[in-house]
């Protein structure tokens, strides 16, 4: 069941970026209750148990389906490209309580029972009430779960950013969009994404929010209804090194694994780069880098993705968790 995002003209130049702290947030609060996405985050949830164990987050879950709608008031798209964790806390407080109500309701509706639930009658019963005490359960989560470790979320976020706006400089919109995820299928106006539900939306010159994300993994994400401005969020790129910690003894840890040439491939590939700029960086023979990638790429340790006439090497979950230390 596809995704599918029909574009204007006006879309393909209202086309952004964006990163948001209360997306995190939120989605944070669904893997916890969600071990198929626990595989990368392994670290976190071992140093942030004791915090969630203090919160009773019941409530979000159940206004997270595992199939079907979240509301959208609850998690908005972001207000603007860096909107800071205030900012967007203080949209979801500011939300409607009559479009809230409608909703809320159908987010329930796709979990069995929810409805019925105390839970979900509350909810119902006073969404201005239910909007506050979510708002404030959000904060608290976002303290407890997200916000020690905001900056290097932050600088994964914007590293992804960063990558792919140059990526869209050098081949465009419709070049990019199957590169973010390969579930993306771009057609001459048309963005069809493979999903586990079905959406449709014409953009009507609101363009699309393109959002990287850390918690979503493995799923993307969409779905936002009229007055939001169309978002869909794909997972981040380096997600697998993200929770490694640094290592003074790497290097060296490398080099007797490796070999001292393999490793400083390794090591350099900091952002992806082609054999030529790899050569120049390490002052090594082409030749011999190139033999050091075939050798790194066939272990596992890096993956090459040809971008017109280049091709590009980049590490792998392994390849950043080596070089990190983990």
């Amino acid at each position: 069941m596809p995704f599918r995002f029909y574009f204007g003209e006006d879309d393909l130049l209202r086309c952004r970026f964006a990163v948001s702290p209360l997306w995190e947030t939120q989605e944070a609060v669904r893997t916890l209750n969600r071990p198929e996405r626990h595989g990368y985050h392994a670290r976190w949830l071992r140093r942030i148990r004791a915090a969630a164990a203090g919160l009773d987050l019941a409530p979000l879950w159940l206004l997270m389906p595992r199939r079907g709608h979240t509301p959208d008031w609850l998690g908005p798209p972001p207000l603007g490209p860096a909107a800071g964790f205030e900012e967007e806390i203080a949209a979801v407080r500011a939300a409607d309580p009559e479009a809230a109500l409608d909703d809320t309701a159908r987010s329930l509706a796709d979990t069995p029972g929810a409805l019925e639930s105390p839970l979900g009658r509350a909810c119902l019963r006073d969404p201005a009430r239910a909007i506050q005490e979510l708002a404030d359960l959000l904060e608290a989560a976002w303290h407890a779960l997200i916000e020690p470790d905001w900056p290097r979320l932050r600088t994964l976020l914007e590293a992804d950013v960063a990558f792919h706006s140059r990526r869209l400089a050098e081949v465009g919109l419709g070049g990019l969009l199957p590169e973010l995820d390969r579930r993306f299928m771009w057609t001459p106006g048309t963005l069809t994404v493979d999903a586990k539900t079905e959406h449709e939306r014409e953009l009507r010159g609101q363009g699309l929010v393109l959002m990287p994300s850390v918690f979503s993994w493995p799923d993307v994400i969409s779905g936002f209804e009229p007055p939001w401005q169309p978002t869909l969020v794909y997972p981040a790129r380096g997600i697998g090194g993200l929770w490694a910690e640094p290592s003074d003894r790497t290097p060296d840890a490398l080099v007797r694994l490796l070999g001292r040439g393999r490793a400083a491939v390794l090591t350099a590939l900091d952002e992806p780069a082609t054999t030529t700029a790899l050569a120049h960086r390490l002052r090594l023979a082409p030749s011999s880098v190139s033999a050091h990638l075939a050798a790194l790429r066939d272990a596992g340790l890096l993956t090459s993705r040809r971008y017109g006439h280049q091709v590009l090497y980049e590490r792998t979950p392994l390849g950043m968790a080596l070089t990190s230390g983990g």
